[in-house]
């Protein structure tokens, strides 16, 4: 049965009543799923809700405009409905407490008119799976509710849903049931559970970079003093040591994930999306609602110029995006900016891993436009059309997945950037053939991931009003990062 919501002034307590709403009604579907499954129809609907924040704020007060997010636009109310508050009690503190500090009324914690999937509201259960329809005597969705695409798809982040059908404004960029569909998914794509997710996550196209992941976790557990706490692999499989023991799997995920973890979650997470604009989407499509600190791409590319050699390194700082997977939800039209907070990591930690700097970094990199595209032999088409648009783009580089992971961080308010090597010169006759892609991995590779873990701990200490720029948000935003 709802019941009324209680106003808090203490974001701790606020978030322990959302535990307790959400575990109430997780735990009354998973029993009624349970009852189901052995007795058969109960004859009735067997549904549960989604626990919500909600805040009025009645004044047009000014609050401090330095930081893009803790705050709402204007007078009214603001709701977001809440899923998991164990793997986000931080996130969920923190942005209370900036609400409270900012409007100084109370923020409401009660049940919502959303009902929570039974789907996901026994995913956490050790030996309990909801059947494929057709499965069990009756239609599944006569007893529990099942997720509805209504209040899972991406209309806030998009900037088509201002406001909720009672009059409420978005305060957080995803609903629960669209957090709760992501959650699923992640675990679905890298065989590792979503709490082993940090905020510093790094995106690969090759597996190359996993072996010297795991290479540098190792090392780095045997150091105390750089605060790492555990590494864990392919099938949740997590060491605390250097020696410690991964089984190999008999088959990978469609995207291998692996968390070198710290225990205040700010270690660094390495995915292998694989090869693709399409993969890039999928992962940072369910990662966003992790809201991790910053995202960066670290791959292989094409360079465009004669004056690049093999293993140069690419630092975007534009993007042409021909990869379309995110035409319908991001216009082509809309600029994706280079983030000054990123750019600065980037090269402090090229000049730090490289040491070289100044005019001399400029031997082995280049600052410029990185070119996306969605086909993967575009070498093969008549070179007149694509060489002519990359050249009047000004690209120095084109790949298969940066533009992509960089308009879903614009989309999501994610941070984001990209330093790719390259590893071929299609238009200047250096193909990526076997013999040279295999020297030439074994020399870069190393160095390249050490770039982007350096680039993550140099980001890492950057304080996070000032990595999650104004940049990344518009005109009416959600209150919650």
């Amino acid at each position: 049965m709802p019941r009324d919501h209680v106003g808090f002034t203490d974001a701790a307590a606020a978030v322990d009543l959302l535990q307790h709403l959400y575990d109430e009604a997780t735990h009354f579907l998973a029993e009624g799923f349970r009852s189901t499954i052995g007795a058969g129809h109960p004859g009735h609907r067997i549904r549960a809700f989604y626990p919500e924040i909600r805040i009025t704020v009645t004044s047009f007060g000014k609050v401090d405009s330095r930081l893009s997010f803790g705050h709402v636009a204007g007078p009214g109310t603001y709701a977001t409905t809440v899923t998991r508050p164990d793997l986000f009690r931080n996130y969920l503190v923190q942005q209370i407490e900036l609400l409270l500090q900012n409007h100084g009324v109370p923020v409401e914690i009660g049940l919502s008119h959303t009902p929570i999937p039974i789907h996901f509201a026994v995913a956490a259960t050790v030996g309990m799976a909801v059947p494929q329809d057709g499965v069990m005597e009756f239609a599944l969705r006569d007893v529990f509710d099942v997720p509805d695409l209504a209040t899972t798809n991406d209309d806030i982040v998009n900037g088509t849903l201002l406001r909720y059908p009672d009059g409420s404004a978005p305060l957080a960029p995803f609903t629960a049931q669209r957090v709760d569909y992501s959650l699923a998914r992640l675990a679905h794509y890298t065989a590792t559970d979503p709490t082993h997710f940090q905020n510093h996550v790094l995106f690969t196209n090759y597996q190359f970079y996993v072996e010297e992941f795991e290479t540098f976790a190792r090392a780095a557990l045997s150091d105390p003093a750089l605060g790492y706490t555990a590494f864990v692999a392919t099938g949740n499989q997590e060491i605390t040591t250097p020696d410690g023991e991964i089984q190999p799997v008999a088959k990978l995920p469609q995207m291998p994930t692996y968390h070198l973890k710290r225990a205040d979650g700010q270690g660094i997470t390495l995915v292998n999306i694989g090869v693709g604009p399409s993969n890039a989407k999928t992962a940072t499509d369910h990662i966003a609602v992790l809201r991790p600190h910053a995202w960066l791409m670290v791959g292989h590319c094409a360079g465009l110029r004669n004056s690049q050699s093999l293993g140069d390194y690419v630092l975007a700082h534009a993007y042409l995006r021909e990869d379309h997977v995110l035409d319908d939800d991001l216009p082509v039209w809309v600029p994706i900016p280079a983030l000054a907070e990123i750019q600065i990591a980037l090269e402090d930690a090229v000049e730090e891993v490289t040491q070289l700097e100044g005019y001399e970094l400029k031997r082995i990199m280049r600052t410029g436009t990185v070119a996306t595209i969605d086909n993967r032999n575009w070498e093969l088409r008549d070179q007149s059309g694509p060489v002519r648009r990359l050249s009047q783009s000004r690209a120095v580089a084109l790949d298969m997945e940066s533009a992509t992971i960089a308009a879903n961080g614009f989309r999501f308010r994610v941070p984001y950037g990209t330093l790719l090597c390259v590893s071929d010169k299609p238009l200047h006759g250096e193909l990526k053939l076997p013999g040279m892609a295999s020297d030439f991995y074994k020399t870069q590779v190393s160095r390249h991931l050490q770039i982007g873990i350096r680039a993550m701990e140099l980001l890492r200490e950057t304080p996070i009003a000032r990595l999650h720029s104004r940049k990344l948000r518009s005109f009416e935003e959600t209150a919650f990062l």
